[in-house]
């Protein structure tokens, strides 16, 4: 910002802000920042040296209080904005002017940002494409001369003792509900509920011995 600031014109605006109330060297930094927009903020080697010498010319004077200094404008300084009144203006304007130039940049910016982010992925995209195609088509070859996998090997029959002891729980469960259906009269309810039961163990059996 040192053409808008140029000639001492920053000098002005700190008399302008400060004429507003009185304030320290950070706030001053801040509304600086916050006129244009964030895009410039001076550092405080620009704004402490010209507040001290506002103040060596009796524009400006402070008080200090917790370490921290504030800053307020005098007659003298509320005289030199009057007599500078014109020129304050004309800065105004230019601030102005200044600020939308600089947005105007932000947006291109952000817009050229924007297509390079998207130029980057797509060509990140096709990089990965292009990686995995190469892969493919490196391994394709060795794939078609290998020899062909072998069967893998048939599950052993179940051991003779476990199919014994699996026939002799069958015939006894047969036999235990055959008993109890002969011992005693049931009714029709009960009977389809048994049925019911008896289907249902069947066919978790289908579907474990399959």
């Amino acid at each position: 910002m040192t053409g808008v600031f140029s000639h001492g014109r920053l000098r002005l605006y700190l008399l302008k802000l400060l004429d507003d109330g009185p304030k320290h060297g950070y706030e001053l930094i801040r509304l600086l920042e916050d006129r244009f927009l964030g895009l410039y903020a001076p550092s405080a080697g620009t704004i402490y040296p010209r507040l001290q010498r506002l103040e060596a010319e009796g524009l400006v004077t402070h008080t200090a209080a917790g370490g921290r200094k504030t800053y307020e404008i005098t007659a003298a300084g509320r005289a030199e904005l009057r007599q500078r009144a014109d020129e304050l203006a004309t800065l105004e304007s230019d601030i102005a002017a200044s600020v939308e130039d600089l947005s105007a940049l932000a947006g291109e910016i952000r817009s050229e940002v924007r297509g390079s982010v998207r130029d980057l992925k797509r060509e990140l995209r096709e990089a990965t494409r292009q990686t995995r195609q190469s892969r493919q088509n490196r391994w394709e070859p060795t794939f078609a001369s290998a020899p062909p996998f072998p069967p893998p090997p048939a599950e052993p029959g179940p051991h003779p003792d476990l199919l014994a002891e699996f026939d002799q729980r069958l015939a006894a469960f047969a036999g235990e509900v055959g008993r109890l259906a002969r011992s005693r009269r049931f009714s029709d309810t009960q009977l389809r509920t048994a049925i019911r039961l008896l289907d249902g163990a069947l066919d978790g059996l289908r579907r474990l011995l399959r």
